[in-house]
């Protein structure tokens, strides 16, 4: 036997799977839900492609890059309008377009004089030497001022993480900025002199990587995936509990309501912390994971709306607005999907993403519908001049959206190496451990691969050599 178990059909539990497979590696995925692709969800309706989790995918990485070909994707993937490059911060109530250059971080109306002042002392900023964890908003006060904060970095935090940045660690949540004052002792010096090492591991930083979707929606990847795979994706299969035994792990699994049993050498977990607080596992040294129910995952409202390009003041020609909590706005962010990539809207029309609740406002994700759509036009009418009745409307509701990788967070890491050290053949992978990018979880899933195929094979020389000294 040397086949593997994965929990979980999100995009990095099928990405092990496929690369497992690519490999020559029996693999069969086990998902609890009737559907693929955990928060991806791609709906095409009345000439409208909406997307309600994720709206594109980073290139951080040549192994993302490797997925798509292997998958046979190249063909359909879309890359964004050459005018969809701006992003937009909003300030004074309306959005102002991100600076792309040094001399137009100078003339922006975004910052006042003395933020941008505090920008060019950052380098002489002392760095932090005495060990203590700190949150993003203590790291980012001490290293560029107050006003950088409420009116960048707090926007940043709620577009990546719905998150609040009084909690959310530096360490954990924003490591490379963390390794940056480590390392070079300032950020600006880091992005300087961090780009050349950067560009030798073939890697790209977040915020330069390009972006892609595909033609029918990011849905297309696990779709292909889950074509790739056939019938080693077993939808409406939930594994209740995991028994280690000599020569792999027993899986105890309820199969369409039905109780069924399946055999593995190695099993890779890829669903949600929550949920791997509730599974039961009998390892020959006592493992505990109900802490990871401790992890905090705040609710998010996706609200897709469309609209009449005439209805719409604001030209929308780029990524989408991020929106700081002291301009008083109840929406995150928007993203303006149509002009991102084609075939998102009908002709004569465009379609706006916009996110509501998270840490910042979490009574308001689970308002009902019709309450979500008044709430997003009545901000989208201040920031955008949009009027009139939207010609198409849809919400998802995500009770539990983002794990929150908040101080302290490093012990939840923690105890996942170590429960790999104690019970080998058991490894974890995904958004609660990687990153919480739709490209971090692809990653992620790339790299479990790697451990688990090095464990297979040192699992497959020790019995074979057990049998020779027998």
């Amino acid at each position: 036997m040397k086949s593997v178990a994965i929990i979980g059909a999100g995009v990095t539990g099928l990405t092990a799977a496929f690369c497992l497979k690519r490999r020559g590696i029996p693999v069969t995925v086990y998902e609890a839900s009737g559907r693929v692709g955990g928060v991806i969800q791609s709906i095409r309706q009345d000439g409208y492609l909406a997307e309600f989790g994720p709206n594109t995918i980073l290139e951080t990485s040549p192994k993302i890059t490797q997925l798509v070909r292997d998958a046979g994707l190249e063909t359909r993937r879309f890359d964004p309008a050459p005018e969809a490059g701006a992003s937009y911060v909003v300030r004074y109530r309306q959005p102002i377009a991100m600076p792309g250059s040094l001399l137009g971080f100078f003339t922006t109306k975004l910052f006042s004089a003395k933020a941008k002042l505090a920008v060019l002392r950052e380098p002489f900023v002392a760095p932090r030497r005495d060990g203590k964890e700190e949150n993003i908003a203590e790291f980012v006060v001490r290293r560029l001022g107050q006003e950088f904060l409420d009116h960048a970095i707090d926007a940043l935090v709620a577009g990546v993480y719905a998150g609040d940045p009084c909690k959310l660690s530096v360490t954990q949540a924003f490591p490379k900025l963390g390794q940056l004052e480590a390392r070079y002792g300032s950020l600006i010096k880091g992005q300087i002199f961090g780009a050349r090492e950067r560009k030798r591991r073939g890697e790209i930083a977040k915020d330069r990587a390009p972006k892609f979707s595909f033609d029918e929606g990011l849905q297309v990847l696990p779709e292909t995936l889950r074509e790739r795979l056939g019938e080693a994706v077993r939808l409406n299969t939930a594994v209740t509990r995991l028994t280690q035994t000599g020569t792999g792990w027993l899986l105890d699994l309820r199969d369409c309501g039905q109780v069924a049993r399946a055999e593995h050498s190695a099993v890779i977990y890829a669903g949600t912390a929550f949920k791997l607080a509730e599974l039961e596992v009998q390892a020959q040294v006592p493992l505990h994971f109900m802490t990871f129910g401790e992890i905090r995952y705040p609710p998010v409202a996706s609200v897709v709306l469309g609209f009449r390009r005439e209805d719409v003041a604001h030209p929308c020609e780029g990524f989408g607005m991020l929106i700081p909590k002291v301009e008083g706005f109840r929406i995150l962010g928007t993203i303006f999907s149509s002009s991102l990539f084609p075939n998102r809207a009908p002709a004569g029309h465009l379609t706006l993403t916009s996110y509501v609740g998270g840490e910042r406002y979490p009574e308001l994700a689970s308002l009902p519908p019709e309450k979500l759509f008044e709430v997003t036009r009545e901000d989208l009418r201040v920031l955008l001049g949009v009027k009139g009745k939207p010609t198409f409307q849809h919400s998802v509701f995500y009770p539990k959206a983002i794990p929150q990788y908040n101080i302290g967070y490093g012990r939840f890491r923690e105890l996942m190496t170590e429960a790999e050290r104690k019970a080998p053949g058991l490894f974890f992978a995904g958004h609660y451990r990687d990153g919480v990018s739709l490209s971090d979880s692809i990653v992620s899933g790339c790299n479990v691969v790697e451990r688990a195929g090095e464990y297979l094979a040192t699992a497959s020389l020790a019995r074979s050599a057990a049998q020779v000294a027998v």
